[in-house]
């Protein structure tokens, strides 16, 4: 059998999860490493924060939502989708340029600007390629909000490796990846909840759109005048939090495997809040808070639960929760309090609770590693080819 055609090349959250479970026990404990002076990166063309930065957006961010959406489109127009050399090609290029951030200032400009650029370009092209070329079997109306998204995460790098500009890039690809999280929640939450408790979520036009564009606009909270970001932030987590009351939270949190996505929705509606008070009032909080509250909550405790569900279902498996899942789960939400809210609580213990939360993020991605990767290797169980 050629290498190309080895089940891990089949469809895109095999290659793509399985990076993202390298990256997602590997690179939070490599910052900690970095942060405390044990570790120098030998070769990086920016600062710590920004390396930091740009390998939790754009490495392991990108390892999940690459993998996702590389599957959901396929879905979502009805078509084979990207296997083989592509997905080879893809993955690839995104070991590329996590040598090139550590190694790359040591390397030619070019062959670094190459490493930078080729994964995110590559995927992002291929994507759009995808919506556009099949959007007349397209089953969601609304996939042009990542028509519009995509190529902006070209622009966010862009902005997050210029020191000048690393503010603006941060807070752009933060405003991205909460798009995306934020249509993904709302075609998720639906089915899982009817097929766990019988429930139909309220799809509600009124209150969906202005959701998906208040979060469109706040991608460039930068460039606003501090108040206007401010309000535009607490109309969007009003918003969000109205809907919430109307999605049967106190069904969903009986049950950890869907609890956790509510708990990782409530993070974004908290990180909208904290980020309008930063623009209003000289905020009295321990590092960077509402940062931490998106890439722990959001990020952390949603993506876990996705790998599972989607490991699952679509290798032929049942969707069930297994000890160790819901273990993993709760070692995320551990982490996730670590983190946050460790240092406003003893801030003398600033680092430890970095360090406590990075193992956090080892043990449950090693956890997910050691039970999925083994079915990302193999055929589906149940004789279907993707």
């Amino acid at each position: 059998m050629k290498f190309s055609s080895h089940p891990l090349w089949l469809v895109g959250f095999r290659p793509f999860f399985t990076l993202a479970c390298l990256a997602g026990l590997a690179l939070p404990v490599l910052w900690t490493l970095v942060f405390s002076g044990a570790v120098t990166l030998p070769g990086s063309p920016v600062s710590p924060t920004q390396w930091h930065a740009h390998e939790m957006f754009f490495g392991f961010g990108w390892a999940v939502l690459g993998g996702f959406l590389l599957t959901s489109t396929k879905n979502w127009v009805q078509i084979r989708g990207y296997r083989g050399p592509a997905l080879m090609a893809l993955a690839g290029a995104w070991v590329f340029e996590r040598l090139g951030m550590a190694w790359g200032g040591n390397w030619p400009g070019m062959l670094f600007r190459l490493s930078n650029n080729l994964f995110l370009g590559l995927i992002v092209t291929m994507l759009l390629w995808t919506l556009i070329r099949h959007r007349k079997t397209d089953s969601y109306a609304d996939n042009g909000f990542f028509l519009v998204i995509l190529p902006l995460f070209l622009a966010a790098k862009y902005l997050l490796l210029d020191a000048a500009t690393f503010a603006a890039g941060w807070t752009m690809a933060l405003g991205l990846f909460r798009v995306a999280f934020l249509v993904m929640l709302e075609r998720t939450l639906t089915p899982f909840m009817k097929g766990a408790f019988q429930v139909d979520l309220p799809r509600l036009s009124w209150l969906d759109k202005p959701i998906k564009l208040l979060a469109l606009a706040l991608v460039g909270e930068a460039a606003l005048p501090g108040g206007l970001a401010a309000a535009l932030a607490c109309l969007l987590a009003t918003l969000l939090l109205v809907r919430f009351a109307l999605w049967h939270p106190r069904r969903a949190l009986t049950r950890i495997d869907i609890g956790i996505m509510y708990l990782g929705y409530l993070a974004i509606v908290a990180q909208l809040v904290l980020a309008a008070w930063t623009h209003l009032a000289a905020p009295g909080w321990v590092g960077s808070l509402p940062t931490h509250v998106f890439t722990f909550g959001a990020m952390g405790l949603i993506v876990p639960a996705m790998l599972v569900r989607i490991s699952k279902g679509h290798t032929g498996r049942k969707v069930v929760f297994e000890t160790a899942d819901k273990t993993a789960l709760w070692i995320m939400i551990a982490a996730f309090a670590a983190r946050v809210l460790g240092p406003q609580l003893y801030p003398a213990a600033y680092g430890h609770w970095i360090h406590l939360a990075a193992a956090g993020w080892f043990a449950c991605f090693a956890l997910l590693g050691w039970r999925y990767v083994p079915f990302l290797l193999r055929p589906r169980i149940d004789g279907k080819e993707h």
